[in-house]
């Protein structure tokens, strides 16, 4: 696939900028804060309908204006398609596809495949869970569309659910604050503790009907269950192409394992049968077990929102004792398994996109990612300075200036 132009209006810092990509590779040059990350956004965007900067249209649109728009064409074998993303700061976004517009969102998503590196992916190793479950679910939309409304149906299920037990612990915690006063009223002599999360914990039933928490455990197992199968799905897919990788940057001298850390206890059998009323059972029993902890702390401690990936090299974590350098390895390795299974899976190669990544990778790991991006992907690149480019490489790129959401030839 091959994205030919690219028009924004109103996003970002772009009041109205038309590109048109005349070469495989486009870097774009310029100092910080200039739009050159804002670009690849919108191309982000119209891949996986978000971003992952913010969470809000509103914060996306130039000055507080009420819209803004992305409009690109792209080139696949089946022929030119036209894309339009409409964003509005009070209303619901507008997605057109061959200038029709669609009801359903999932339909417009992984039209465009696409795969980010950015400097933030560094911390992919040694940053918290969240990080790298927003990392895999990313890399599922692309493969598989339908996974956008299964994570979004499990995410609203949660949030239900959170409310339950956040009233639960209202109520309990109003109740036991009525308790401990009759019992100052007939021991003045007690005293009062500091802080009435340290009074012994009540054994008596949940405030809520059983009834009533046990609907949401069950739509929340099996929301769940499916999350968990589609991770640990890809996973499987990835990670013999992310040790290939790893082996071949690291010159054969480490051996990379990549692990799903799923929160419930359920085994790889399991998961790799495609069991999922037996994932679904593990769930709710796991649920069963941190059920009183669920109450008194007032939300869901069990789930694929509490997953991790755990990555060790030589069988030793890499979050605790990699190294930067094995850091950079890893996440390098990862990249470019996921460029090459999507590839594999969609039959396309996918855009790469590059933002400020060179600049932190020394000249070996640089080498490897230029090579073997070659003519193969086509790539845009955010830079401060070309430097880091040699000048064969920069004679067949295509060179841009960004100052100030402008853009034209270097």
């Amino acid at each position: 696939m091959y994205l030919k132009t690219l028009h924004l209006r109103q996003f970002r810092n772009y009041f109205d900028q038309k590109v048109a990509f005349d070469a495989p590779k486009t870097i774009l040059v310029g100092n910080n804060a200039q739009g050159k990350s804002n670009l690849l956004e919108a191309v982000e965007l119209l891949s996986t309908l978000k971003s992952h900067r913010v969470s809000r249209d509103r914060d996306l649109i130039l000055d507080s204006k009420p819209i803004g728009q992305i409009d690109a064409t792209l080139e696949r074998q089946t022929g030119a398609i036209d894309l339009a993303l409409t964003l509005r700061s009070g209303a619901r976004r507008v997605c057109k596809l061959n200038g029709e517009p669609l009801r359903r969102h999932l339909d417009f998503l992984s039209v465009l495949n696409v795969v980010q590196f950015s400097c933030l992916d560094l911390d992919l190793v040694r940053g918290g869970p969240e990080g790298r479950r927003n990392w895999i679910d990313r890399l599922v939309i692309q493969l598989e569309p339908i996974y956008a409304h299964i994570l979004h149906q499990y995410n609203q299920i949660l949030r239900q659910r959170n409310a339950l037990l956040k009233r639960s612990k209202a109520i309990r915690k109003a109740e036991f604050s009525e308790t401990f006063d009759k019992m100052q009223f007939l021991a003045p002599e007690s005293p009062e503790p500091e802080n009435t999360e340290d009074l012994p914990i009540p054994t008596s039933p949940s405030p809520i009907p059983s009834s009533e928490l046990a609907l949401w455990d069950e739509q929340l197992a099996t929301a769940g269950a499916r999350v968990i199968r589609r991770r640990d799905r890809i996973l499987e897919r990835l990670m013999p192409l992310a040790r290939n990788w790893h082996r071949s940057i690291s010159g054969s001298a480490e051996v990379l394992d990549v692990k799903y850390d799923a929160n419930i206890e359920v085994s790889s059998e399991l998961i790799a049968k495609d069991n999922l009323e037996g994932v679904r059972q593990a769930f709710l029993e796991k649920i069963q077990k941190r059920a009183i902890a669920e109450h008194f702390q007032g939300t869901t401690l069990v789930g694929p929102h509490r997953d991790d990936i755990t990555f060790t090299i030589n069988s030793t974590p890499a979050r605790q004792y990699a190294s930067q350098g094995q850091q950079r390895t890893l996440v390098l390795a990862l990249k470019l398994a996921e460029l090459q299974l999507i590839e594999e899976v969609v039959g396309e190669a996918p855009l790469l996109l590059l933002d400020d990544v060179l600049a932190e990778l020394d000249l070996s790991r640089q080498n490897q990612l230029l090579e073997t991006i070659q003519e193969r992907f086509q790539t845009l690149i955010t830079t401060t300075h070309l430097g880091a480019f040699d000048s064969q490489w920069l004679r067949q790129t295509q060179i841009l200036s960004v100052v100030s959401g402008q853009i034209n030839r270097f």
